[in-house]
């Protein structure tokens, strides 16, 4: 299993933000990608979901391009955006029974991801009275009802504690395990350890990045 994205480019009005964007990955890894603000790895996230269009490019699922497969590319890839996209008068269960069959659910609560991401200790809650954790953990429960095997995440561990951290990067660690991908915006160390690989996006273009733990000499390539 591999993607391969080619020559992704974006304009907004005479803004040239993404100028030919190139990058592959294979099953097992994540990729970490990083950059300044408004540097167009949001962007770049949200056309290979589905949500924005691009201008020009192609985004391959083992050669098959996703662009022009929509169907198939709401089975093969999950997005968890920066946002939290849930209904706020719903609880989480609601929420989830947006997405899961009700087995699967049940499932899922009892010994698979839903338990993993711990979704289980706020099933009742509404989304209205949950935490910036909660919120996100459930989103990445909701993005991920059909086990996809790539995921595009868009800074997941944002803002969270530390012991939502660690359940978000233990479901990370696990979907590489299972032989998964995974593309990831983040600016947070924890994050960055669980990338395979490392890219710099800027001025619209992305470059790879030997990181080796180094914080001074990754701020200095941004």
């Amino acid at each position: 299993m591999q993607i391969e994205i080619k020559n992704i480019k974006k304009k907004y009005g005479k803004k040239q933000v993404l100028d030919g964007i190139d990058l592959c990955a294979s099953q097992g890894k994540c990729i970490g990608i990083l950059g300044g603000n408004g540097c167009g790895k949001s962007t770049l996230l949200s056309i290979l979901a589905g949500v924005q269009p691009a201008d020009k490019g192609e985004f391959l699922f083992d050669g098959k391009d996703l662009f022009r497969y929509r169907k198939q590319r709401n089975t093969l890839v999950g997005y968890i955006p920066q946002g939290t996209p849930l209904i706020e008068e719903l609880s989480a269960k609601d929420n989830l029974l947006l997405w899961y069959k009700k087995e699967d659910m049940k499932k899922e609560l009892h010994s698979g991801v839903l338990k993993m991401l711990g979704i289980d200790e706020f099933l009742k809650t509404p989304v209205s009275k949950m935490s910036g954790g909660m919120k996100k953990r459930l989103s990445i429960g909701c993005a991920i009802h059909n086990h996809p095997p790539v995921l595009l995440l868009d800074e997941p561990m944002a803002a969270l504690d530390l012991a939502c951290k660690q359940r978000i990067s233990d479901y990370i660690s696990r979907h590489k395990e299972d032989g998964g991908i995974a593309l990831l915006v983040t600016h947070d160390v924890l994050e960055l350890n669980l990338c395979d690989e490392w890219y710099i996006m800027k001025n619209g273009t992305i470059s790879p990045f030997d990181y080796t733990g180094d914080i001074e000499s990754l701020v200095k390539s941004l």
